[in-house]
This record gives C-alpha cells, sequence and structure tokens, in this order.
C-alpha cells in the first residue's frame, strides 16, 4: 500500500495516555487497514509527562502508516489538534481523540457518506451519552444551548471534535488567523455542505479524562468570547439597567426628602455602594476578557512548537505553528 499521497489522514491528540495507547492501537488499525485505501495515522504528542513518546515510537516501529509529530510543551487540546491539521496530508482528514470513546468504527460511515453526497465536512453526533456523568451531560447541555443561542443554530448540537473533512475544509481551517481555535464551532462557520453521522458515547477505554472542569470553562469562555461580541453588549444592558435603577432610587430619595420621612442610615448607602461597585467590576472582567485576546493576537507567539516529525527528515527540529522555516537544533 503507497502511503506517500495518503487518501484519508486520521489526527489524534495524545496527552499522558500511555495506558490507552495500545488499545487504540489495536482497534484503529483493523479499522483504517480494512478500508482498503492508503491512509495514515497522525498521533500529536501534546507534551505528555509520562510513557506516552516512548508508546508511541514502539507503536511507530510497527505500524508504518503512524506518524508522531511531538510538540515540545503542552499546548492544549484544541491547538494539538491545529499541528494535526497542518501537516495532514489526506484528501480526507478525520480528527479523533485517542480515548476511544468516539468509536473508530464510524469513520467508515463517515467517509462513505462525504463522498456519496459530496459533502466537505461530517460532523460526529452523539446520540447516546449514557456513559457520561450526569453531571458531564448537564454540562455540555448547558454549553450546547449557550454557544447555539450566540453563535447561531449551525452548530450542531452534541458534536465534539469527531469529524471528518475534506481537503478544502482543511485549507480553509488552515488559511484562518485563529490564535485560540475551538473548531466545533469553526468548522460550521465556514459554512461548507455538511452531514452528520449519529453514534453512541462510549466509556472511556483506559486511564482518566484530560479535561477537568477548568477546561471546560475555559473551552466556554473561548466560544463565546472568540465568536460574539455579546458579552460586550450585556455590559453594555447592565450598565444601563444599574444607571436607571440609580436614577429610580433618586426619585424615590428625592420624594421622601420633600414628604419630610427621610430617616438617615447607612444601609442604603452601603447596599447602593455594592451594587456598583459589582457592576463595574463584572464589567471589566467582561472588558478584560477582550483586551486578552488582543494582548496574545500582538505578541504573535506561536499556538504550538513541534520539536519532532517522523514524516519529515528524521532530526530534531523546532517549528512554529504559523508556517515558517523550521529552526534547526
Amino acid at each position: 500500500m503507497d502511503v506517500s499521497v495518503p487518501r484519508l489522514s486520521v489526527v489524534v491528540p495524545v496527552f499522558n495516555e500511555e495506558d490507552v495507547l495500545p488499545l487504540f492501537a489495536q482497534r484503529m488499525r483493523p479499522v483504517l487497514d480494512a478500508l482498503d485505501l492508503p491512509y495514515e495515522v497522525l498521533t500529536v504528542d501534546d507534551g505528555s509527562r509520562d510513557a506516552t513518546p516512548a508508546v508511541l515510537e514502539g507503536m511507530r516501529r510497527q505500524w508504518p502508516q503512524l506518524r508522531v509529530v511531538r510538540l515540545r510543551r503542552n499546548s492544549g487540546h484544541q491547538n494539538a489538534l491545529t499541528a494535526g491539521l497542518h501537516r495532514a496530508r489526506g484528501q480526507y482528514v478525520v480528527s479523533i481523540d485517542v480515548d476511544l470513546q468516539d468509536p473508530p468504527e464510524v469513520i467508515a460511515e463517515m467517509l462513505h457518506l462525504a463522498e456519496s453526497a459530496g459533502l466537505d465536512v461530517v460532523h460526529g453526533v452523539r446520540a447516546d451519552r449514557s456513559s457520561d456523568s450526569r453531571f458531564k451531560r448537564w454540562t455540555a447541555g448547558m454549553y450546547y444551548r449557550l454557544v447555539r443561542r450566540v453563535v447561531g443554530a449551525s452548530v450542531p448540537h452534541n458534536a465534539g471534535d469527531f469529524r471528518l473533512l475534506s481537503r478544502t475544509a482543511v485549507d480553509a481551517l488552515i488559511d484562518l488567523p485563529e490564535h485560540e481555535p475551538v473548531y466545533r464551532l469553526l468548522v460550521p462557520w465556514l459554512g461548507l455542505p455538511g452531514g452528520e453521522v449519529t453514534y453512541t458515547r462510549e466509556r472511556r477505554a483506559a486511564g482518566r479524562s484530560k479535561y477537568p472542569l477548568a477546561k471546560m470553562v475555559r473551552l466556554a469562555l473561548d466560544s463565546v468570547t472568540g465568536f460574539s461580541a455579546a458579552p460586550l453588549r450585556v455590559a453594555t444592558w447592565l450598565g444601563c439597567a444599574g444607571i436607571a435603577l440609580c436614577v429610580a432610587i433618586g426619585g424615590a430619595a428625592l420624594a421622601a426628602y420633600l414628604w419630610g420621612t427621610v430617616v438617615p442610615g447607612w444601609t442604603s448607602m452601603f447596599v447602593a455602594l455594592m451594587f456598583v461597585g459589582a457592576l463595574q467590576l463584572l464589567c471589566l472582567g467582561l472588558l478584560g476578557e477582550y483586551v486578552a485576546r488582543i494582548f496574545t493576537t500582538l505578541q504573535g507567539r506561536p499556538p504550538y512548537v513541534v520539536t519532532f516529525d517522523s514524516a519529515a527528515t528524521g532530526r530534531p527540529l523546532v517549528e512554529t505553528g504559523k508556517g515558517s522555516t523550521p529552526w534547526k537544533l
């Protein structure tokens, strides 16, 4: 099988997954071999600190179609996915997590749908999330309702980062000047012809989740601040409401003064000051999210740094995520 020009690339972000990697290979390789087409599996090691690099190296020796891209430091799931998309060579590119909660067997159905219907995007939609905890399902439901309200109904409900992209879609994503990409929102934003394939989400094959509550909150913030100015408008609305409330309180105080029923006290003054102070802090916090994004963009720092690519020259390198020439160590 000629793997020099693969028809299908599978991008797999990996972070501290030494336990699940052998299980992933045992399940993924038969699925891809059965497709009977040139393919590659591009694993992006997102700065793992366990035995993941050694496990990947052993897998690469036994699996010719496996590529390994190693990032110098942990850059985050979305940036690791960016590194993989920039290096995927296939006509179609599938992104999937290594934990096997998204079944690899669905890839064949995705590819068939894309080829038969001429689609550029095929989303994997979780029709059954009973394997997730109740808290996970609740927070995920809140997230999708939020982003669909902010970004639009084009965002598929319960669609994560398990999807198939055509070369057209991948090139369009690469050309976007995103420093903090959220692909589950960027891909629908492109407006390319798309479809959906439903599946049952499974339990994690091994290891622990690498997406705790803090990262989920960070993803929600990036989703909202990266795709909408609604938070700034909320701050404006709150400011207007605060002014209206202050006018109402001032009017009531003036009326009480005219009627001679004013009772000196500090409670009302304290509450008013606390309300105004809290409102100011909230507005400053929302503005700070946008100022932080402007600051990150002006810095011009790449979202990831590659230190090794097994498909390149075989020698160590340092390569930024902005298309610059690799630096030799």
